[in-house]
């Protein structure tokens, strides 16, 4: 990219996407894309793919040539050859009926004979563990199974750059850490340029040869890893890991650029203890903001949800949901978690009457808010301005975006204006708000609005609403939950407190209680580093001040 400047055809040039933005990938590099929500970097992908400008429209200058086409004079069609693409929202990109139909598309039609076709699909559908998905239609896939299918059409045919807009957004743990495998697998074996923009940098940090963080279409830092995250440190502290943040926190330094990395750190310093059973109690006296109430508590209230006996079987096809019973108290606050295909959204979708159960019965108090997987579903407007009241649109913090297209917005405001929109009282309301249901919710969503986010549901619970958030971030479940239940196969596997479900597991644990090696209820960086500090108090060492 050579003096890259563009502007998308609803927003003014004043205020450009991209601003003389100069940028080269070598062959065989893996670039993380970093910077808050609406910093550019969804943009600088689609410029690498020629979506902007032959997709977007508006207003382009400066040159990039990828793979060694100019995109003034090639279209994504051309460039598809050279870049796969997989853009924040997967469900825009399948266009057939089947899984296996939708991974030989661009092989097809790029002419390859049917048993080349054929090896590719097979061979990129073990690798992202789809194979089982092969047959089935695609419109009946979960959020997560069709992000890996985006992947995988992307990735068919071997292409020498890959652009990966939030790759890991809708997958879980395991799949989430299974892929960033897969790509830095494909970087280093295969010599695949990667560039992935994440909002989780932590998952993929310690692949990374540089960091390249976004700042109002501006490239502000082009660094390494390490050097990244002392920039984030000091400049833009809502960029660091919660690793980073951790040790950052309790003064020990330098930043780890990984979970590996931060345990090291600590052993070193003396202050890594052996890892905690799950029954093992905490010795951390949190100085930070309690929780809002015990989880435990709120069940006595009268139950907003109620799940008795819920059964959905798809005819012909598998069994979704498998005897659940559950209750969501008023005001109750509860993290749904589990693997991708689990059961979350079409628990959600039954608890918002979307759907009903094949047996059992579900009963609730009040509306039910529901705020599904892809925010675009909910802007039908040509503008911002008309989706939402100017009121409402403040309090969402985008009454600055009231001119915009809400196609040209970023994956994280589209995803709060969304938020906004389903929480809003309609005109015709003739009960409460009983319960709000989010799938997803943080997805494309940086770390400040997220807080911001977090904030918001324990207004709602505050206020008696029950929220109910099936998420794959663990960050965001201990921040804001008093419950979490995980689900696997259609069933409820654990229903317990946060510190009981996120506080020692291998995957759904957050990265401070991974560091920790399962200090209780240390699950969050201010936690750890206070638990750090109180270690530190006990047994004084010499150690590395932070920069």
């Amino acid at each position: 990219m050579e003096s890259v400047s563009y502007s998308y055809a609803s927003r003014s040039p004043s205020k450009p996407a991209l601003d003389e933005v100069s940028l080269s990938v070598a062959a065989g590099e893996l670039v993380v894309v970093a910077g808050l929500s609406g910093s550019g970097k969804s943009t600088l992908l689609r410029a690498a793919s020629g979506l902007v400008p032959h997709f977007h429209g508006g207003e382009m200058a400066g040159r990039v040539v990828v793979g060694g086409m100019d995109t003034r004079e090639h279209g994504p069609g051309d460039l598809a050859a050279v870049c796969g693409t997989l853009l924040q929202d997967p469900e825009t990109q399948i266009v057939m009926a089947t899984v296996a139909s939708e991974l030989a598309f661009g092989l097809e039609n790029r002419g390859l004979g049917a048993t080349a076709v054929a090896r590719e699909v097979q061979e990129v559908a073990l690798a992202l563990g789809i194979a089982p998905l092969l047959e089935r239609a695609t419109h009946e896939l979960s959020g997560g199974e069709l992000q890996r299918v985006a992947l995988g059409a992307a990735l068919v045919g071997r292409p020498g750059l890959v652009v990966l807009d939030e790759p890991t957004s809708q997958l879980d743990p395991v799949a989430g850490d299974e892929l960033i495998w897969l790509v830095r697998r494909l970087n280093e074996q295969w010599g695949t340029a990667v560039i992935l923009a994440e909002q989780r940098i932590e998952r993929c940090l310690a692949a990374a040869d540089r960091v390249v963080v976004m700042d109002a279409g501006r490239i502000v830092c082009d660094a390494t890893p390490a050097e990244f995250l002392v920039w984030a440190g000091r400049s833009c502290k809502a960029l660091q890991t919660p690793a980073a943040e951790l040790l950052g926190s309790a003064g020990i330094g330098p930043p780890p650029t990984g979970v590996k990395a931060a345990r090291a750190t600590l052993a070193a310093h003396g202050l890594l203890t052996p890892s905690a059973s799950p029954e093992a109690q905490s010795e951390l006296e949190v100085n930070g903001t309690p929780r809002r109430r015990p989880w435990r508590r709120s069940l006595k209230a009268n139950p907003a949800i109620e799940f008795k006996h819920v059964w959905h079987e798809i005819r012909n096809g598998p069994t979704v949901i498998r005897d659940v019973c559950l209750s969501i108290a008023a005001g109750e606050m509860v993290a749904l978690m589990g693997a991708n295909g689990a059961g979350k959204s079409t628990l959600l979708r039954h608890a918002a009457g979307l759907m009903k159960p094949t047996r059992g019965s579900v009963n609730v108090d009040g509306r039910v808010a529901l705020l599904l997987q892809n925010p675009g579903d909910y802007l039908v407007h040509e503008c911002v301005g008309d989706e939402l009241e100017i009121e409402a649109l403040r309090g969402a913090g985008l009454d600055h975006l009231v001119d915009r297209h809400p196609r040209d917005l970023s994956g994280g405001e589209r995803q709060r204006l969304a938020l906004a929109i389903v929480t809003a009282e309609p005109a015709t309301a003739t009960a409460a708000l009983g319960a709000i249901c989010l799938d997803e919710p943080t997805r494309g969503m940086d770390h400040g609005h997220r807080a911001e986010l977090v904030a918001q549901l324990r207004d709602f619970g505050d206020r008696g609403s029950a929220v109910l958030v099936a998420t794959h971030d663990p960050e965001l479940a201990a921040a804001f939950a008093d419950r979490v239940i995980l689900v696997g196969d259609g069933v409820v596997v654990a229903d317990g407190s946060v510190a009981a479900i996120l506080g020692s597991g291998w995957y759904f644990a957050t990265e401070t209680a991974r560091v920790l090696g399962g200090a209780g209820d240390a699950l969050l960086p201010a936690d750890g580093a206070s638990l750090l500090r109180s270690r530190l108090a006990k047994a004084p060492l010499e150690l590395k001040v932070a920069p």
